[in-house]
């Protein structure tokens, strides 16, 4: 990967080197067809640090296989009147680190000379007739004939509370280590919650790596983050009184908030922006779950610059009942918030895991969404869909 210092046409130009920026070209890499394309890479951090991880399901190994970090056969949903461990089948639940992930495509570009990397901030990007434009923070200048932008949107100016919703799944996670075996490292504790909901969803989430070493996090979707104290009293809790733990060491903790919302994040700004990872509504609505989307989109955008050298005309591909879906569920954690817990409970006890994961991935025929949908109670759901109907969102 070479260094840029003066103005340069490029190909493409990538805002960003986080999960979407660098999910995008490390598959412009992969593709021989677009080996002749010039890529700028514009990130203002090293990414030295294993600052995050991220989780998904698959049923097939996916193009990071060989980095995943620890993968899965079983999860736990749990809730008070039902408990049940199921079998994922042919799926894996999987957890890939930040840092491995970093690492990895920047091994597999360091040495490819058709990528550039530039280390600022783009305080501005704009469409020109004849493609786009960066302008740094350093005074840097860059030209493309694409850009691709993944910085995160800034909701808190975009809101529009009177026609959207807009929620967080917020957490603090600790990775412990014990000194006697507490822990199953088959199967993931998906959704424990049986705690207290406080009108608002929570839930405990245990990614169990050995039998004595685990990531557990506190994990909440509702509008507001908590102060650092109160997840931690609830981490405490479940490990005291859940677990029945009385020692244990904190090796690392993770803190996190992830929007979850339907406003409107378009798929393009312009005739030649293409927006990336969240800022393109790449985090899915109604459970945060990003990763596996990212790689969705990263590959549909790709093959459509092999096959026609332009992105494809729809972005994403997303269909319109998965997002009146989310919407509704949104809605229902927005105006009621501990009721999700119900409905979880009604999803798992009721369907197939794996009819649940293919729903989720917005893969299911209208035939399963409608088992799907007959599966859980439906008056929070008509509630919801009266407040659709209306153009406003639902308040308790």
């Amino acid at each position: 990967m070479s260094n840029a210092n003066s103005l340069i046409e490029y190909d493409y130009l990538i805002v960003g080197g986080g999960a979407a920026g660098l999910s995008l070209a490390y598959h412009i890499a992969q593709e021989p067809r677009l080996a002749d394309k010039r890529v700028l890479i514009i990130e203002p951090e090293a990414k030295t640090q294993n600052d995050r991880t991220w989780s998904f399901w698959a049923d097939e190994p996916g193009i990071f296989n060989s980095i995943v970090a620890h993968e899965w056969g079983k999860i736990a949903f749990r809730s008070p009147g039902f408990e049940r461990v199921i079998d994922l089948g042919h799926y894996r639940y999987k957890t890939i680190n930040g840092l491995d992930y970093y690492r990895f495509v920047q091994q597999a570009l360091a040495d490819n000379p058709q990528f550039t990397r530039v280390s600022s901030n783009v305080e501005q990007l704009e469409n020109t007739p004849m493609g786009v434009r960066a302008t740094t923070a350093a005074g840097g200048t860059y030209t493309a004939r694409y850009g691709f932008d993944s910085r995160p949107p800034d909701l808190a100016k975009l809101k529009q509370p009177e026609k959207h919703r807009y929620l967080l799944q917020h957490f603090v996670g600790w990775e412990i280590e014990t000194d006697a075996d507490v822990f199953d490292p088959t199967t993931v504790e998906f959704m424990d919650f049986r705690g207290e909901q406080q009108h608002e969803a929570r839930f405990i989430y245990v990614l169990p790596f050995e039998p004595r070493k685990a990531l557990v996090e506190y994990t909440l979707f509702s509008e507001i983050v908590l102060p650092k104290a109160e997840y931690e009293a609830a981490i405490r809790e479940y490990l005291s009184n859940t677990l029945g733990l009385k020692t244990y060491r904190i090796v690392a903790e993770e803190v996190g908030a992830i929007p979850m919302t339907d406003h409107p994040l378009p798929a393009r700004n312009g005739a030649h922006i293409i927006n990336l990872g969240t800022r393109g509504g790449r985090a899915k609505p109604s459970t945060g779950y990003a990763f596996k989307r990212i790689q969705q989109h990263s590959a549909r955008l790709v093959a459509a610059l092999a096959e026609t050298g332009h992105p494809p005309v729809d972005a994403t591909g997303d269909k319109w009942q998965f997002r009146l879906f989310d919407t509704l569920l949104l809605d229902i954690m927005q105006r009621r918030g501990e009721t999700t817990r119900d409905i979880f409970r009604q999803l798992f006890e009721r369907n197939p895991v794996e009819r649940i994961f293919r729903f989720l991935d917005e893969k299911t025929s209208w035939a399963d969404n409608l088992r799907v949908m007959n599966s859980v109670s439906a008056g929070p759901f008509m509630r919801s869909i009266g407040q659709v109907l209306r153009g406003r969102p639902g308040r308790r």
